[in-house]
């Protein structure tokens, strides 16, 4: 095999597949990077059994086909450092290596076993067409409240429901819940119903923003999602087992609902979140017309800020977790934002005002005092 690709597309072709690279595992072929050369497009795949990434180099020259695996992270590092202009990549069979030449810059990389890389699962039966711009945007305001705790692994994942022109996607790491729906212009033809690692779903809303297609093409596999743009597929195992009943989850009413401007609340949250450190919490009092935002660390420091705010009643004190709680001001869209309250031992809801198509539930924090 030998071929011939300018240093940027050669490096940024490296970068996405890279990420699919396994760091831990102890079969060094996931560790690889594999590259199909063919009489006219060049491949590369990359896996950690988990998550695949294939992507297609359309402008490279060939000069000879072939097959190759090399190691993902050294080569990404390397190809990064090369000058610009043209790289040349050369396997050598003999030598058991390639060489990768730019400029002067010439370097010699041991291969890897292409016989041992993962063969990654295809596109079968039916397609779905999701539109790029709604699904990046559910995916950035929702797969936040996903679990990283991979001791409940059902929670590190991203419900996923499509069916007609409505998306919904659902979250909770068990501490908070995050669901949004969007209506599509176009009906879908198949239903989707999957529990979609936050992780592949990330990836996928990264490509997305970078690439800057119009349309995401969505097939279930047995036990895989495959997500194909532009080019690159991406696919993933889904997670097996029973999502939480999520609606279950949200309270039927609120004892108030407080209207308030999201920036205004979202910068007094940052800032006095500053001094709630070492799992403090961050306190939300509320009085007639006034919310007090306080929180306060031992040995540390205290921080305390009022705002305006449309409370009527007996006064109450709640508190959350700082860091769930501003993610979730982050997630709301538009100027204005409702807070939904009843006691401090109940959830508090988030949601845009005038729209109920993204809600944020987040549990409390028992006080002591």
């Amino acid at each position: 095999m030998k071929l011939t690709a300018p240093r940027d597309t050669f490096v940024a072709a490296l970068q996405q597949a890279g990420r699919a690279v396994s760091a831990r595992s102890t079969l060094p072929s996931l560790g690889g990077i594999l590259f199909s050369a063919t009489a006219d497009a060049l491949t590369l795949r990359a896996t950690d059994m988990e998550m695949g990434i294939t992507l297609t180099i359309a402008d490279p020259k060939i000069e000879r086909e072939g097959t190759v695996l090399l190691p993902g992270r050294l080569l990404v590092d390397v190809a990064r450092s090369l000058p610009a202009g043209d790289v040349s990549l050369e396997l050598r069979a003999e030598q058991r290596d390639v060489e990768l030449v730019a400029g002067d810059a010439r370097f010699h990389l041991r291969t890897l076993p292409a016989e041992d890389f993962p063969r990654l699962p295809e596109i079968e039966g039916e397609v779905a067409t999701l539109p790029a711009g709604p699904l990046t945007e559910t995916i950035d305001r929702v797969a936040r409240a996903a679990s990283r705790d991979e001791v409940r692994p059902i929670l590190t994942g991203v419900l996923v429901q499509a069916e007609g022109t409505t998306l919904t996607m659902v979250a909770t790491d068990s501490y908070r819940l995050s669901v949004k729906h969007t209506t599509l212009e176009t009906p879908l033809a198949q239903p989707i119903d999957a529990n979609v690692p936050a992780r592949a779903l990330r990836e996928l809303s990264r490509l997305l923003a970078s690439g800057g297609p119009e349309s995401v093409e969505i097939a279930l596999s047995r036990n895989q999602v495959i997500f194909r743009i532009d080019g690159i597929a991406l696919s993933s195992r889904l997670i097996e087992g029973q999502f939480p009943s999520w609606r279950q989850l949200i309270p039927e009413s609120f004892d108030h609902e407080v209207r308030m401007p999201r920036e205004e609340l979202l910068e007094v949250a940052r800032r006095v979140s500053q001094l709630a450190q070492r799992n403090a919490p961050l306190r939300f009092a509320f009085s007639e017309g006034e919310l007090r935002v306080a929180a306060e660390t031992p040995d540390i420091g205290d921080a305390t800020e009022s705002l305006p705010a449309p409370f009527s009643g007996e006064e109450l004190e709640i508190a959350f977790n700082p860091q769930f709680l501003v993610e979730g001001i982050e997630s709301v869209e538009g100027d204005e934002i409702a807070l939904q309250v009843s006691s401090p031992l109940r959830p508090g809801l988030l949601r845009p005002v005038g729209s109920e198509d993204f809600s944020y539930l987040v549990m409390p924090i028992r006080l002591n005092v």
